[in-house]
């Protein structure tokens, strides 16, 4: 039918989970970036004549840091004091004053995120495990009728019926098959109870893709501090080569 044009339940369904994936892939790509950059800082650089260590030291207080930067720039009015106050704001609201404190932030946020796009994951099988137990028990109800009078025809009828009614026929053997295979021993097609069940689920995966995208908000805010402090780092990496250089070295 989507090859038609025409749009369908499962097409939608699977454009909204490849929407979905992506944002996840997105997700996991700049946590890996964060923790990648957090976990060179504290540790020595490389230069081409000497080691340096970090301007950065891992117990150093990141609110201070900023409290001073947001001081020297407060008279600017530049588009970095707006970005110094953001990050101050958002460090002071989570209790962090270290850059071991940020790295913990961050880890821990990637275990969340890996924890919550799991969840996501089973609820998506959940659904449609459900969704295919609901439509073919549903097929199973419609052609019963027809399969049971294909049945009960003679030989020599049953072969212009079979022509007439052959979609019927092929979808009632399928869900029969399919029904057999999924619902064992229990017979009965509670088509009611399975709808209000996956009602209930789409709000569970509704409410975790909801936590994803704050995720991925916390993950915006996680880059802002991190593009300040790298800004911070440049900095004073310009002012001690200057001083270097000042002093013959």
């Amino acid at each position: 039918m989507e090859k038609k044009g025409i749009t369908t339940d499962r097409g939608n369904i699977n454009r909204e989970i490849k929407h979905q994936n992506k944002i996840l892939r997105e997700i996991a790509r700049r946590i890996k970036a964060l923790l990648n950059w957090i976990r060179g800082i504290g540790k020595e650089e490389k230069t081409e004549n000497e080691n340096i260590k970090s301007t950065l030291p891992p117990k150093e207080n990141l609110l201070s840091i900023f409290e001073n930067l947001i001081r020297k720039n407060a008279d600017n009015n530049n588009a970095d004091l707006e970005k110094y106050i953001e990050s101050y704001q958002l460090l002071k609201e989570k209790n962090i004053t270290t850059i071991n404190q940020l790295k913990e932030s961050i880890t821990n946020l990637r275990d969340k995120n890996y924890k919550t796009t799991r969840a996501l994951k089973d609820t998506e099988k959940k659904i449609d495990e459900k969704t295919q137990l609901i439509d073919q028990s549903e097929k199973y109800l419609k052609y019963k009728d027809t399969y049971k009078a294909y049945t009960k025809l003679k030989k020599s009828k049953k072969v212009d019926f079979y022509n007439e009614h052959t979609t019927e026929i092929i979808l009632f053997e399928s869900a029969k098959k399919y029904l057999k295979e999924h619902l064992g021993e229990s017979k009965t097609l509670a088509i009611s109870k399975w709808k209000s069940e996956l009602a209930t689920i789409k709000k569970e995966k509704k409410s975790l893709y909801n936590q994803i995208l704050e995720i991925r908000e916390e993950v915006e805010h996680a880059e802002k501090v991190k593009t300040c402090i790298e800004q911070l780092q440049e900095h004073s990496k310009e002012l001690s080569q200057s001083k270097s250089q000042d002093l013959g070295l």
